[in-house]
This record gives structure tokens, sequence and C-alpha cells, in this order.
């Protein structure tokens, strides 16, 4: 059976990156021109590049989708998603909204979920306790959040993200549920037409 390609978008501070580790499955790693913050690591957290280098790689068609935010470049390499997909299993990406319907555009199939916290002030508590942006950054972070928040009509799922495993497990149901779709299943579907 062809895998599947998850989407995961949602305001800095969310819990999103929380919620894509403790997932059981293929996660993607994007590039990037942001600085690591403490403990990221090249390679398993992101790619971390120059400016230069992902440019090349946006010019030669090496990236899914890309975007600017805050100042910094994000986009996702082709080969590993497609590879995963191919190979049967399911990919998570995580990456901001823009991005996501950019994929979504060439992956209609894709399945696309929203985080977000049971509220705003939840959110803005969640940036300022992590301790790694200013007040400036956590300003404009809040700022997109609302910008983000607008689009969440183009997702197919919505999670509330108030408690880890119970945000977990929702998606774990959305996956399985997808898997249920007819035009997932059409291995299933030949060999019910052909067994006779």
């Amino acid at each position: 059976m062809r895998g599947m390609l998850v989407i995961i978008s949602g305001p800095s501070g969310s819990g999103k990156g929380t919620i894509v580790n403790d997932l059981d499955y293929a996660l993607s790693v994007s590039v990037t021109t942001r600085k690591p913050r403490e403990n990221e690591q090249h390679g398993i957290d992101y790619f971390f590049c120059t400016e230069e280098e992902f440019v090349a790689m946006r010019d030669n068609n090496e990236l899914l989708e890309h975007a600017v935010y805050v100042g910094q470049y994000y986009g996702t390499p082709r080969k590993y998603v497609e590879d995963k997909i191919e190979q049967g299993e399911v990919v998570v990406l995580e990456i901001e909204v823009n991005g996501a319907l950019q994929v979504k555009e060439k992956f209609p199939e894709a399945v696309l979920l929203f985080i977000i916290p049971p509220t705003l002030n939840d959110l803005a508590h969640r940036l300022a306790f992590r301790n790694t942006e200013d007040p400036l950054e956590i300003q404009e972070r809040m700022e997109r959040a609302l910008q983000e928040i607008q689009l969440i009509d183009k997702y197919d799922y919505l999670i509330i993200n108030e408690d880890l495993p119970t945000a977990v497990n929702e998606i774990d149901i959305i996956v399985k549920a997808e898997y249920l779709k007819p035009h997932r299943s059409q291995s299933r579907i030949e060999k019910f037409t052909l067994e006779r």
C-alpha cells in the first residue's frame, strides 16, 4: 500500500514539534537558514544551511515547498518525502501554513492537520515559557498566529493541543481513518474484484 503524506502546521508555540516527536511515523527533516537553537542537531532537527545554499536547492527544484518565516528561509527536501511514500510509509511534515498549502497543490491527497492550544493566552504563555525568543519576536509570532488561524478552513482537521497524549492519539485515529478511504485502498478493491 502506498504511504501517506501528513502535514502538521500551527502557530509557533502550539506544541506541534512536541507532538511530532511523539508520533511513530517517518519524519521529514526541513532545511532552514535560521540558526540552531540549543540542543538542535544538523540533519536531525533541521538541515541548517546558508541563504546561498538554500537558493541553489530551490532553483534546482530540490524542494517540495519553501517559504520565508520571520525573516528565515524554510523548505522541504523533495526526494526524502517521495521515497518514503513510495515505500509505504506515513511521512509527517511539520511546516508553516503557506508551505503546507504549496505541498497540497503538488500532493492533493496530503492530509492537513492544524494544531492550536486551547486559547490565545495559552499560546502567549508557551512562547514566553520556552525562553527562546525576545519580547519583540514573541509579539511577531503572536501576530503571525492570528494570520495563520485565518487559514484553518484550508485544513482537513483541527487538533486542540491541551494534552499531549490525547493530541497524539487523535492524529493516529485520523491516519487510520484516512487509510480506510476508498481512494487509498485500490489494491484491496482490486483483490476483492479479482478473487472470485
